[in-house]
């Protein structure tokens, strides 16, 4: 195989310290509430969700031709139904609720794009040719060729349609959940009866919701939590009638006691700065819960040098488990490697406490070790997991997008920044195929079993180091040549290819040899005495590594 022909290894991207979180979200159980109060709240909830419902229906005709006039008038028409602030909320949250429709849109214009290419491609090439690793090859027979001529021909018109919607400024929203309507036509599955649905679509679409202002009373004019804990909310218009305080309010039996963070809240209402609550009814559980968020500035990173210091902890994600591996500063591995599994099967709670205890165990892991950061991938498979793509793969399809990488990101740069750790976001490019080729079987042995995961963590973490992923390898020893120094064969961090895979010494060896011909005009010499001329010469020569395939 020819230089030219062999496939060149991508631009690595060098690693980077993440940002630690900009937004705080606590949540407390409101107990103890009269019959009254639950009839209050649910009136609100269903006024403010059809207000809220008819505001959505309003952006969404307006379209492209949205601009700051039209939001103060849709504002202004929903203040004679509720109030000032709760029209503020209401116009608010529709605005980020269209602005996420169009990301989304977006992101499957681009997939549906990538959809097309791909059969467009292997369309055009013959019956039955082998793909390569740079491109798929044709289709297996002429029945499947006629399959992905039609599957060509129902993308391409999602893909016009598509098109045509974000060109026209058209997207498809559902206030509750698209799932949740479609579980209506499948009530059986879903194990609901059409009323415990219709209790849950109606939940869904109640809107109970207040930004917070700094400067006013607690943070808060709309919802507002005292520091002893008392709750009261300002009743729409059309239900002042209801209100047992002043000035149009409502003040529930319910006291707010949040167990997580309740230091920095009280903080924050006794300055009277901004936080924002919602409130909202688990039909499930048949209980109100009501959520306090606020933004904060972004935590500070510590410089990636200084999370190099003291090791690191390189930790490969998958499908059902973590893998994690310690390296000290210099990249070598220290101890057994760790895995952390966790279980993504049952429901979404479920799910996130699986998630939240993995993380858990891995940040008490890495306090006691004493490294300041974790390193983990810059995982993202938005666009790496349409049929097209991978083919019949269902199963790596199944287990790609079961990897929690948009989930995991969020709760382990804020879980590690309570804890004192930074995370280290390196570039996934090669780390489990050059993690296994050099660390696998080296550190593998009776009492320890390495896994290809397990080498991946360490190469995730000397990527992270800033060390090359290939192992270091002894000089010859003394009986067989000069004596052992105290170095090794390293490639140069600023030589290409030096993470690649290292030629047989046979090859390296008729190089030698033919080098030797074209210089003195000699015969070639063996292999052998081409390696003893070349390290009497004083020059290291370096031997294949210790690994079979």
């Amino acid at each position: 195989m020819t230089e030219q022909s062999k496939k060149k290894p991508r631009t690595i991207d060098a690693p980077f310290v993440a940002l630690g979180p900009s937004g705080v979200a606590i949540r407390d159980r409101l107990k103890n509430l009269s019959v009254e109060d639950d009839k209050v709240l649910r009136l609100i909830g269903e006024h403010l969700g059809r207000l809220a419902c008819l505001d959505l229906a309003a952006r969404c005709a307006d379209g492209n031709d949205h601009d700051a006039q039209r939001w103060a008038a849709r504002k202004q028409g929903l203040t004679a139904g509720s109030s000032s602030r709760w029209a503020g909320s209401i116009t608010k949250a529709t605005h980020d609720q269209w602005a996420l429709s169009r990301r989304c849109q977006l992101a499957h214009i681009q997939s549906l794009e990538a959809g097309v290419r791909t059969l467009t491609h292997r369309l055009s090439r013959p019956i039955g040719e082998e793909g390569t690793k740079r491109a798929p090859g044709g289709y297996r027979s002429k029945g499947e060729w006629f399959h992905k001529s039609r599957r060509l021909y129902i993308l391409q018109h999602r893909l016009d349609t598509a098109r045509a919607d974000r060109e026209n400024g058209v997207v498809h929203v559902v206030r509750g959940g698209r799932q949740l309507l479609g579980t209506r036509h499948n009530l059986e599955k879903a194990q609901l009866t059409e009323g415990e649905w219709r209790e849950c679509w109606e939940a869904e679409r109640w809107f109970l919701a207040a930004d917070g202002e700094s400067g006013k009373q607690y943070g808060n004019e709309t919802i507002r939590v005292t520091p002893d804990g008392e709750l009261s909310v300002k009743l729409p218009a059309p239900l002042a009638h209801l209100a047992n305080a002043k000035h149009g309010r409502y003040v529930l039996t319910s006291k707010v006691q949040f167990q997580h963070r309740d230091a920095e809240w009280r903080d924050r209402v006794e300055g009277n700065r901004s936080v924002a609550y919602r409130i909202h009814y688990d039909v499930s559980r048949g209980r109100w819960y009501l959520t306090a968020s606020w933004q904060r500035p972004v935590v500070q990173t510590i410089p990636l040098a200084v999370a190099r210091a003291r090791g690191m902890i390189g930790v490969d994600t998958n499908a059902d488990h973590f893998a994690a591996y310690r390296l000290d500063r210099h990249g070598n591995p220290v101890g057994n490697p760790k895995r952390f599994s966790y279980d993504l099967s049952g429901l979404a709670d479920y799910r996130d406490a699986q998630i939240r205890h993995a993380i858990t165990q891995i940040l008490h892991w890495a306090k006691r070790c004493g490294v300041a950061a974790i390193a983990i991938e810059d995982l993202d498979f938005t666009a790496e997991k349409t049929r097209e793509k991978h083919g019949r793969k269902k199963r790596f399809r199944q287990l790609i997008s079961g990897i929690p990488t948009g989930k995991l990101k969020a709760r382990l740069v804020s879980m590690a920044a309570e804890v004192g750790l930074s995370i280290v976001a390196v570039d996934p490019a090669y780390t489990s195929q050059w993690g296994a080729h050099h660390w696998q079987k080296p550190l593998a042995t009776p009492r320890r079993k390495m896994s290809r995961h397990d080498a991946a963590g360490i190469a995730i973490g000397r990527r992270a180091l800033g060390h090359p992923i290939r192992r270091r390898t002894a000089p010859p020893p003394q009986h067989r040549s000069d004596a052992v120094g105290h170095r090794t064969v390293q490639a140069d961090r600023g030589t290409r290819g030096r993470e690649g895979t290292r030629p047989p010494v046979t090859e390296r060896a008729h190089d030698a040899r033919a080098r030797a011909v074209t210089t003195r005009g000699t015969r070639a010499t063996s292999a052998s005495k081409t390696v003893r001329d070349t390290r009497s010469a004083g020059q290291w020569v370096q031997d294949s590594l210790l690994i079979t395939d």
